[in-house]
């Protein structure tokens, strides 16, 4: 097959090809609708509406492996039939349509089949941040008035000193081969339904409820963020389209009698956003998920190698360790056609490293969105993020985006406002709690709370959280902005910027920054680089040196709030 374009015919562009993907009779058409809010929005005409659609597709890959952790490989058929016993084991257990059913446990692949499950009778699946103490798992029980759990030994453990808390919650356990705990085992429920492969009849629609994911908690108590399966297949046909335009634009490759299967390496929590997008936009599409018990960067580097992975996504500072390792350069990366990353702003630096390193033969990409967009929903990638490496990209073509003004207008091109979002992925609201729920919305815009602007290209880009701008003597400084520069310094790990108290400025710029290993770097280092590259006032005023690796989420964010506390009253 040749690898030019004919000089008689003209190469197709992004937009050209998704029009052409969008239209009647399409494979991706668009139609108008409305939302559960009487707001209008387009949706996808055709492909899985539910979650329980996506896992009956699944059928199709037989043989396929499907996940992979440490030597067992269970293929999608393996996988199908768990589920199926799985789900009527739930049914057996009084488990309907609405009822809620949590998930707590690291990354098995009994996290994967209990989801499906799940979605296979009905039930909303809890996602439980396996981080949690014993007391957050008791909360995110209690909040989410789940009747079951399915968890591994470690959240077993730090919950059985407060099952007097939970008494009406039924515990399934898995990971547990000595029986340590007098509590139903994994196998004996499956083992029970040993001659089930088919799922038991469910009456599962496109706006039922599918998933309660807790939000970070980074500035308080963890909300539940409910989604609806319509939420999730919007995500996983967005993901679909993305796929398919970027092998539309790309060059024609030579024929291939078997091509490798699709692999991803999964590094995101599966309780986050990110982690459970890759579990479903993995399943239907036929790729095969690998799976570890926790991050480890050499045992990464083993895994990409042995399994061939294509691509991989994880939160900045994971992909940081993976792409200035000493083992980047020796060909054990050879395998990847695409890194993504996510669940935090992604520094520039990071992205030119992934073009630097790979000599563009391997697509970077990012996205904006949040547990209550259901993943990304603006996006960058390729050729278009090494040419902008700090814009988020182009919104999906189910999405809206405005940025608004704080008198709720919309702003300029290039001004700064609150990005507002609206489409059929938008989540539902936050579990048992309407006023907060309402304070989120505006006449059915999803108000972010994250500022951006758009450039006269359609790129948008994200400056800053609206509640963690400084406002130095009049000023506003954008955090993310200025540790965008700060990361470009060769001595600098790691830099968060916080806002502290000032007598006559009202807040004054701090810097939290970790250096890199035997790097010498003082305050008036720091300070010089900023002023040689911003504003004045962008410049911080205090700088900490930490050793350690600054606070964040499961998810990547840094916990600003903690670094607030931990230097507000520092000398």
């Amino acid at each position: 097959m040749s690898t030019s374009t004919p000089a008689d015919m003209t190469a197709p562009d992004r937009e050209s090809v998704i029009a052409s993907l969008t239209a009647p009779d399409g494979p991706f058409e668009l139609v108008n609708d409305t939302d559960v809010r009487g707001q209008p929005i387009r949706r996808y005409a055709t492909g899985p509406a539910t979650l329980r659609e996506v896992l009956i597709t699944t059928r199709e890959h037989g043989e396929a492996t499907y996940l992979v952790f440490d030597d067992e490989r269970i293929s999608y058929r393996e996988h199908f039939t768990r589920v199926a016993r799985l789900a009527h084991w739930l049914r057996s257990q009084g488990v309907g349509k609405g009822d809620r059913v949590a998930i707590g446990m690291r990354n098995y692949p009994e996290w994967v089949i209990g989801f499906f499950a799940c979605q296979a009778v009905g039930a909303v699946a809890v996602l439980l941040n396996a981080w949690w103490t014993g007391a957050e798992l008791v909360y995110g029980l209690t909040d989410s008035g789940s009747r079951l759990a399915i968890i591994d030994d470690e959240r077993y453990a730090r919950l059985e000193p407060l099952l007097s808390a939970i008494p009406d919650v039924r515990l399934l356990i898995t990971r547990d081969p000595e029986r340590r705990y007098d509590v139903t085992a994994w196998d004996d429920a499956l083992a029970e339904f040993a001659a089930e492969t088919e799922l038991p009849n469910a009456d599962v629609q496109p706006d039922d409820h599918a998933t309660i994911m807790y939000t970070s908690g980074t500035t308080g108590v963890p909300k539940g963020a409910l989604h609806t399966h319509r939420n999730h297949a919007t995500n996983i046909r967005n993901s679909m389209l993305a796929g398919a335009v970027a092998a539309a634009l790309a060059p024609p490759a030579v024929d291939q009698a078997s091509p490798p299967q699709p692999s991803s390496l999964q590094t995101f929590p599966f309780f986050h956003i990110g982690g459970v997008s890759g579990l479903y936009v993995s399943a239907i599409s036929g790729s095969k998920l690998v799976l570890m018990y926790r991050w480890d960067v050499d045992q990464a580097f083993d895994l990409i190698s042995r399994e061939q992975i294509r691509s991989w996504s994880g939160v900045p500072t994971v992909v940081r360790q993976l792409l200035e390792h000493p083992r980047a350069a020796g060909g054990e990366l050879d395998s990847l056609a695409g890194i993504a990353s996510g669940g935090a702003p992604v520094p520039e630096d990071l992205i030119n490293r992934v073009g630097d390193l790979f000599k563009a033969r391997v697509s970077p990409g990012n996205g904006y969105g949040a547990t209550e967009t259901t993943s990304a929903i603006i996006t960058n990638g390729g050729a278009d993020y090494l040419a902008r490496p700090n814009s988020v990209g182009r919104p999906t073509v189910t999405t809206e985006v405005r940025i608004v003004d704080d008198a709720g207008q919309d702003c300029a091109e290039s001004a700064i406002g609150e990005i507002w979002l609206r489409g059929p992925n938008i989540f539902v609201g936050y579990w048992g709690r309407p006023e907060e729920t309402a304070a989120s919305f505006s006449d059915g815009w999803f108000r972010t709370g994250d500022l951006g602007y758009r450039d006269a290209e359609g790129f948008y880009y994200v400056v800053d959280r609206k509640k963690d701008v400084i406002i130095r003597g009049g000023e506003n400084v954008y955090c993310a902005e200025v540790e965008g520069v700060l990361h470009h310094h060769p001595d600098i790990a790691d830099v968060a910027l916080i806002g502290l108290p000032h007598r006559s400025l009202g807040e004054e710029v701090a810097a939290v920054i970790e250096p890199k290993a035997g790097a010498s770097l003082s305050e008036a280092d720091v300070q010089a680089w900023v002023a040689e590259r911003l504003a004045r006032f962008n410049v911080p005023t205090r700088v900490f040196f930490i050793s350690e690796p600054l606070p964040r989420t499961a998810t990547g964010k840094v916990l600003k709030r903690e670094l607030k506390e931990r230097y507000a009253n520092a000398g």
